[in-house]
């Protein structure tokens, strides 16, 4: 074992599947979390140790505190500490504009998206942290182009909670950079993913493709490239990163 521990949260499909895929064939034990569907859960598992890596699939709601503490102990024990983390999960309601928005729904979105994030990254930060006994580590975190554009009329809700994760990545960065620990973002645009059809439309890229400068949507292994990259030493002196990576967009 090459002692590189990844933990990708809602890796069951899309970019966070890609991503755990990605980082057995880096070398990584993966740790892949799910809140639902175990079948496709341990079918992302499967794959990782189809490329030679120790991988188990943990279901947990990053949203709920004990369920945290469950999923990093968890790994703690079959696969080691974790040395870097990508907090992925996240949840996408029905397009409406705010003024039909209830207060449930803004609970929901801003207890995965945000709430779920600061409970893994504290738990991370636990673990790496030279201060703490720890070899440092990475974390990334999946944030979105839609903290840049607002998402009117569809889910402004989903965009400022991304643009929460913009802020904490920055002050994470710049909280833990003397302990060893490197806090990136990626911000995702229009990615070939079924999260789209959590909004109440499946086809969305298509219809939006017109506003990506390369007229296309991403694919999600195009994002995970980007996540390991900052993962990697390869990025030994990048931090507090916000990157897009939007067809430029």
């Amino acid at each position: 074992m090459s002692g590189k521990v990844v933990m990708v949260t809602g890796a069951r499909r899309g970019i966070g599947a890609a991503t755990a895929r990605l980082a057995a064939r880096a070398g990584y034990g993966v740790c892949v979390n799910y809140l639902r569907s175990r079948d496709a859960a341990e079918a992302v598992a499967d794959d990782a140790r189809k490329a030679g890596v120790e991988a188990i699939a943990v279901q947990a709601d990053v949203g709920e505190e004990a369920d945290v503490m469950r999923l990093f102990e968890e790994c703690d024990r079959v696969l080691g500490p974790v040395t870097a983390l990508v907090n992925n999960a996240g949840i996408l309601e029905h397009h409406m504009r705010l003024e039909a928005m209830d207060a449930a729904r803004l609970h929901r979105v801003i207890n995965a998206n945000i709430v779920g994030s600061f409970l893994c990254a504290r738990e991370a930060v636990r673990r790496m942290s030279t201060n703490r006994g720890g070899k440092g580590g990475a974390i990334v975190n999946v944030s979105s182009a839609a903290s840049r554009i607002g998402s009117p009329d569809e889910y402004i809700d989903y965009a400022a909670s991304k643009g929460a994760i913009d802020t904490m990545t920055l002050g994470l960065a710049k909280e833990v950079a003397t302990e060893g620990i490197r806090v990136n973002a990626v911000r995702p645009g229009p990615i070939h993913t079924d999260i789209h059809a959590s909004g109440g439309e499946p086809n969305r890229i298509e219809r939006i493709k017109g506003a990506v400068p390369m007229k296309r949507g991403g694919d999600p292994e195009e994002v995970a490239h980007a996540i390991l990259w900052l993962l990697s030493d390869e990025a030994s002196y990048t931090t507090g990163a916000l990157l897009d990576v939007a067809g430029g967009r």
